[in-house]
Order: structure tokens, then sequence, then C-alpha cells
């Protein structure tokens, strides 16, 4: 057994077919077949099954595949402590995708101040699967929304930045009231299986506002933009400093409004743990949140 069987039978289980697993690692599917075959040999089980052009993992298959996924990681950071005693390996950090283009670069602009010679990984997604990959530990750290459930004991979590919901509206409708606009204009609603979609939704029906819905959409950009065009108004996480060359206004709730909280959720033993405290100071002190 070495690292590069290790890695083909990865690759072959994440892209669905040795062709394309061939093309990630530029070999021939001969070759990817020939190190999954010397794998499965060395275990003594079968690791992957056929089916037409694609292939999927056997029950040993996925029972080995997530330490699998360890042991390639573990072994990048030993080749990096290596080169350099000072540097703890990779960072693999993860971020929910609406907070790629806001909250994502100004904390790796401080992480790269601080250390100009780290090497990071991002890996995007939902909150919820970020979660669960630091708690695996196939991601270090991530910057999720609040979950909703309980963190894993080897995880700790801890917020840096509150969005309160505000009413987004084309620049024509400026000074309306909030809630007569939500009532009366089109409306873009913040996909409900997001939690920021959520609050919005829960804040509308206890303040028994029945909003006319012209479509639900994902991505805090994405409904500006649509708001920008004039299609409807939308009830979302404040993101005004990312809206100032749109055409919209933000028009706050008349009570105190429900917040989305965005924090770092990180693994406590792992490699990274130390870099990943070092994250959420930086964190508290751009988006000003207090520790």
């Amino acid at each position: 057994m070495d690292t590069k069987t290790l890695q083909s039978f990865v690759a072959v289980v994440e892209a669905g077919s040795f062709a394309e697993a061939a093309r990630r690692l530029d070999l021939t599917s001969a070759a990817i077949a020939a190190r999954i075959k010397a794998l499965e040999e060395d275990l003594g089980v079968e690791l992957v099954k056929r089916s037409g052009r694609s292939v999927k993992p056997t029950e040993s298959g996925i029972r080995i595949l997530e330490s699998t996924k360890a042991v390639m990681r573990n072994i990048r950071d030993l080749r990096a402590m290596a080169v350099d005693g000072g540097q703890p390996g990779e960072l693999r950090i993860g971020c929910f995708v609406s907070a790629l283009t806001n909250v994502l670069p100004p904390i790796l602009k401080a992480l790269y101040q601080r250390h100009p010679e780290a090497s990071v990984f991002v890996t995007p997604g939902s909150s919820i699967d970020l979660c669960a990959k630091v708690a695996s530990g196939e991601l270090d750290a991530a910057i999720v929304v609040e979950p909703q459930f309980a963190i894993p004991k080897n995880c700790e979590w801890q917020p840096f930045m509150d969005e309160p919901l505000v009413v987004v509206a084309h620049a024509s409708l400026q000074n309306r009231d909030a809630h007569h606009l939500l009532a009366t204009e089109p409306f873009i609603r913040y996909d409900r299986s997001i939690y920021g979609g959520q609050l919005a939704d829960r804040y509308l029906r206890d303040h028994h506002i029945h909003p006319k819905q012209r479509l639900e959409i994902d991505g805090l950009l994405a409904i500006a933009s649509l708001v920008h065009e004039g299609i409807g108004v939308s009830l979302i996480p404040d993101w005004s400093s990312m809206w100032k060359s749109l055409d919209i206004v933000r028009i706050p709730l008349p009570e105190r409004a429900p917040v989305r909280r965005n924090g770092l959720v990180w693994n406590k033993q792992g490699h990274h743990a130390r870099t990943a405290m070092s994250i959420l100071h930086d964190a508290h002190a751009i988006f000003g949140l207090p520790e």
C-alpha cells in the first residue's frame, strides 16, 4: 500500500468513474484501475463496483473512505512540516457560500499578514455540511452560520459577526414603510432551506405579513441584483457593505430585527486549533463583535 493507491481510490470515489479520476490525476484509466486492484488485493476486499461507465464504492470502500482521506491529509501535513517545521501543514477551511465574497477575504488577508507562507485550501458549502466535515477532521475550521444543533465535543463554535434582517428595495422606493413594502410589493424570498431564509419567514409569520411572492432563491448577491433590476423587494440579512454599487436601499424593520450570527467552528483536537483561534481573534477585530 502506498499514497498513490490511496489517492487513486479517493479520486475514483469522488469522481464516480475511472475516466474522470484519471483526468484529475493526469493518468490513464488503465493506470487508475491497476492502482485500485493493487489496493484491493492488499486489503483483501473489493472497494469499488462498476455500473456501466460509473463506479460506486462498496460497503468496505465506504467504511474506509473517510479514514483514507484523513491519512492523505496527515501525509500532506507531514510533508509541509518537513519542509518548514514552523508550519503545521495545509490549513483546510470551509466557508458557507454567501460569505465567500465579503467575510472570507478580509479574514484570509489578516492570516497572510501574520503567516505569509501559509498554505490554505478553501471548501465552500452549506453550514450544516461544513460543520460535519470539521467534526470528522476533513476540515480544520469553517466559517458558518450559527449551528442550530449541538456541536460535537471535539469542536467549538464562537460568533464574530451579527447580521440583522433588513428590507431591501429599489432606490425608487426609499423612505417607504418596511412592513408596507413587504405586504404590497412583489416579494423575492430568501430560500427557506437556509437559516437566514427561515429567520425571514418566521418574522413574516409572526407579524402576519403575507407577501406577494414572485420567486424564492438562495444567494444574497443574487437577491440584491434582482432588487436592483426592480423585480421585487426582499427581507434578508444586512449586507449593505456589498450593495454600494447597486441601485438599492436598506430599510430597517420597525422594531428589533432578528439577527443571523456568523462565526467560526473548529476542531479543538486538530493540528490547526491554535491557528483557528488566531483567525477568530482577527474576525472579531474585523467585524466588530466583542470577544
